[in-house]
């Protein structure tokens, strides 16, 4: 073979594989540049994500603060009820006399009392039993309730219920039930006046038949703590049938009390009751002084 076909043999033997050479070397350049891109992403992110060095160790505070209490939390409505309790008071009183005259009277009475910022509830019952030398001279029992709703400091509504039964009076029932409102022209701690009226619904049984009608209510109520141990107060009401004004009732009543001893206290009460119209045979007016020793709790 001549010199000249050997070298053109060999030109197409080696042109191929200098290709195949120059392609892989190529390749592993750029592989090589894609190593090192990736490897200087790692070592950035490396570097971002380097942790704090530890922090020092701090001293315990001189004074732990106090453990949590895991007493239960006190609902609304019993927290209420113990903040603002009923107030209750009972008294009896009791007088004989013997000699000229036999006489004997029995009196008792129990009031409650509860005052919230929203409310305030008042109730009372009471009886008395009489005798004068064998002679009934008294026998009647009272209760009454009032709920007073607060719509501000001084201004409230109220529904109160009154029941009597009174034998003297020839009253077999009486039955006085209604709403108004009220108003306090003086409020504080010691010292309290307000005046309400209302519109009422009155069932009575007496000595002449029963009857029912409406009746107008006008009242007021005073009361002055002139210390820790001593009370004054004063109410009355004045209730006239609606479309008979000479039919109506007048109820009066002064009262004080002093503290004794302890829960015991001294208590006297004045009671006026007019009723314009009465049984047959029987006076307008009924006046009674009670006395009596009373506990408070």
């Amino acid at each position: 073979m001549s010199a000249s076909r050997i070298f053109i043999a060999s030109a197409l033997v080696l042109g191929p594989l200098a290709g195949i050479c120059s392609a892989q070397t190529n390749f592993i350049t750029v592989t090589n540049y894609v190593t090192v891109t990736i490897t200087n992403v790692v070592t950035v992110t490396n570097t971002t994500a380097a942790a704090p060095p530890p922090a020092a160790p701090t001293s315990p505070p001189a004074h732990p603060p106090p453990a949590t209490s895991s007493k239960p939390v006190t609902p609304p409505l019993a927290h209420q009820a113990i903040k603002y309790p009923w107030n209750n008071s009972i008294s009896a009183g009791l007088t004989l006399a013997r000699g000229n005259t036999d006489t004997t009277l029995v009196s008792a009475d129990y009031t409650t009392t509860r005052k919230t910022p929203d409310n305030e509830y008042s109730g009372e019952a009471s009886l008395a039993y009489g005798e004068q030398n064998s002679k009934q001279t008294a026998d009647n029992d009272k209760g009454i309730f009032q709920w007073n709703h607060l719509f501000s400091d001084r201004f409230y509504g109220y529904t109160r219920t009154e029941a009597l039964r009174d034998y003297i009076a020839d009253v077999d029932y009486r039955f006085i039930l209604g709403p108004g409102v009220g108003y306090y022209l003086l409020k504080n701690t010691n010292l309290s006046f307000a005046l309400g009226g209302g519109v009422n619904y009155e069932i009575q049984s007496e000595e002449n038949g029963s009857d029912s009608f409406a009746t107008l209510r006008f009242a007021d109520k005073f009361e002055y703590k002139i210390d820790d141990s001593t009370r004054i107060w004063q109410t009355v009401e004045f209730l006239p049938q609606v479309d008979r004004w000479d039919n109506y009732l007048i109820n009066f009543e002064l009262g004080a009390e002093t503290k004794l001893i302890g829960s015991f206290t001294l208590k006297a009460v004045l009671d006026d009751n007019f009723n314009n119209q009465p049984a047959a045979d029987h006076q307008k007016n009924d006046v009674r002084l009670v006395t009596g020793i009373g506990y408070k709790f």
